[in-house]
């Protein structure tokens, strides 16, 4: 079971790691370049498609997240469950306080003071999914290591 649960925790984080990244670079600075004549719309689409491909992703980490307190391989210092935990906090913190506030803001149409708080917030979760993934590797690698895995 633990293994299970460290393997399902790494690969959900790892995906939502390279989502945000994408996010951060690429997307979200793409924002200001859509044109106020369109832009509702795209941010419409965007709130609607990228909430299928999170949404899932997240519950399962977070799931699992919390599952890793109590089921983790022995060799797993009992920090880094604790540590993943927090900084799922930290994500979903900023998203529901921050980021969710900031696309309800920009569904009435392109507002820059909203955009630009978006994109500098959204660092938050960027370093918190970066720590994480991190951290999971590492738990991952010292599992191999001992020779723990089984799958």
């Amino acid at each position: 079971m633990s293994d299970f649960v460290l393997l399902v925790q790494i690969a959900s984080t790892c995906l939502l790691t390279g989502l945000i990244w994408t996010i951060q670079v690429v997307h979200y600075p793409l924002f200001a370049d859509v044109g106020q004549e369109t832009f509702t719309d795209y941010q419409a689409k965007h709130a609607r498609r990228i909430t299928v491909v999170v949404g899932p992703l997240m519950l399962i980490e977070a799931s699992t997240a919390l599952a890793m307190v109590t089921f983790h391989p022995a060799v797993v210092p009992d920090w880094i469950p604790w540590t993943g935990l927090a900084l799922v906090a930290v994500i979903w913190s900023s998203t529901a306080l921050i980021q969710v506030p900031c696309h309800a803001r920009l569904t009435a149409g392109f507002d820059l003071a909203a955009y630009r708080r978006l994109v500098r917030s959204n660092w938050i979760r960027t370093a918190a999914w970066t720590a994480r993934a991190t951290v999971l590797l590492w738990a991952g690698w010292l599992a191999l290591q001992r020779g723990t895995v089984q799958i």
